[in-house]
């Protein structure tokens, strides 16, 4: 995977979001920012530049598959069962803010 400038700079806004300061897991955490950009494009039907709630919405997505990579919910809310969907839904809904509704 080619690794652009807009590829960059989310990976240093998700590293900053999950207090990261070492790069052993830059590989990692591209691929799960690869995988939350397509997630974003294919629901908003959309793709190219991101509005600052789209990208937000990257981030989050990115940073729960980091904290998840377990199978577990992991992270800050380990303790709530309902934390994964909790994420979902608010991705969803940043997503939703930009989504393209036309069939």
């Amino acid at each position: 995977m080619a690794v652009t400038a807009k590829m960059r700079k989310l990976l240093e806004k998700v590293k900053a979001n999950l207090i990261l300061q070492h790069d052993e897991d830059d590989a990692l955490l591209l691929g799960y920012i690869a995988a939350a950009v397509a997630y974003a494009e294919k629901y908003q039907r959309r793709s190219g530049n991101m509005s600052a709630t789209t990208e937000q919405a990257v981030i989050m997505l990115a940073t729960h598959f980091y904290e998840s990579r377990d199978g577990s919910t992991g992270g800050f809310f380990s303790d709530n069962t309902g934390a994964a969907t909790q994420v979902w839904n608010t991705v969803n809904r940043l997503l939703a803010m930009d989504k393209i509704w036309e069939v």
